[in-house]
């Protein structure tokens, strides 16, 4: 399948610009080109699939540019899971191309920076996986961008929230610092491209909006069907220690339920855990890639 050559070979700005030049599709056309497909083989109407889609994962590669890899591999790696998403597509299922292939480009990136990473830097465990990949998020959320240690209050936050410990988040957050880089750095040794050419244009186009939000409303069904497998007391203490902005105190539920504070953690424990493995079941009903430190948010 001839793609368009990726940035190492020009500019970043350029081969935005010509992957810009394959247009979206409409739901229909999408629909009987995944058909085509599948049922056919048509390597063509798969090549339309794909390029029409570059854009989506070029937009995602952008997210994950702070791990000091070059854009062009990141890119080169998305293009791969966007394949294998056209691949494994069923358009019968009854939702967009976009939103099925974020998972598979995501997981396919997610895998080459874990390869590219020393394990003995970010960690072996899913908890550490999940803290390498969702930090700097959590880190936007609190305000808390600045250079150097984090305030402990938004080391608490963030470790209460990704439920590791807060050593762990001490250390991730010493080990992703980066000093700064010159906007006419060199992103290669051999001079090509430079650091400028990745502040593009941060706005999500209409395809990104829609395959977030189709996805979005995909989590919460998963969600509310999850939430459904828990008895009335597992579902009210996950809820209100887990899943609100100001969770309420161990103490304050165990004086409500009469039952020591130790009880109420397990409780919340093994609801969250019987949460997880039910989502992860239907997540896997879907045909969907397991995605690095997913987790019920």
């Amino acid at each position: 399948m001839k793609m368009p050559a990726l940035p190492d070979e020009g500019s970043l700005s350029r081969y935005l610009s010509e992957i810009r030049k394959f247009p979206m599709l409409e739901p229909e056309e999408e629909f009987m080109l995944a058909k085509a497909w599948r049922e056919h083989g048509d390597s063509e109407a798969a090549h339309r699939l794909v390029t029409s889609h570059l854009r989506l994962v070029a937009k995602i590669a952008m997210g994950y540019r702070g791990y000091g890899l070059p854009v062009s591999e990141l890119i080169s790696e998305g293009n791969v899971g966007m394949m294998q998403a056209v691949k494994r597509f069923e358009p019968d299922k009854g939702f967009r191309l976009a939103t099925y292939a974020m998972w598979w480009i995501r997981a396919a990136i997610q895998e080459y920076i874990l390869r590219s990473w020393s394990l003995v830097k970010i960690g072996t465990t899913a908890a550490q996986k999940k803290l390498f990949f969702n930090l700097r998020r959590m880190k936007g959320k609190l305000a808390a961008l600045e250079e150097g240690d984090l305030k402990p209050e938004h080391v608490a936050q963030i470790a209460h929230k990704l439920a590791v410990t807060e050593a762990d988040v001490v250390s991730m957050n010493r080990r992703l610092a980066a000093p700064d880089h010159s906007l006419n750095a060199p992103l290669r040794v051999d001079g090509e491209g430079e650091w400028q050419d990745w502040l593009v244009d941060e706005t999500p186009d209409q395809e990104v909006r829609l395959a977030e939000r189709e996805e979005m409303d995909i989590r919460r069904g998963l969600l509310k069907d999850a939430m459904g497998g828990l008895t009335e007391r597992e579902r009210d203490i996950l809820q209100r220690r887990r899943l609100v902005e100001e969770p309420v105190t161990l103490e304050d539920l165990s004086q409500e339920y009469g039952i020591s504070r130790e009880r109420v953690r397990q409780i919340e424990v093994r609801a969250f855990e019987k949460l997880q493995k039910a989502m992860r079941n239907a997540a896997h009903g879907q045909a969907r890639p397991a995605l690095i430190g997913a987790a019920a948010d």
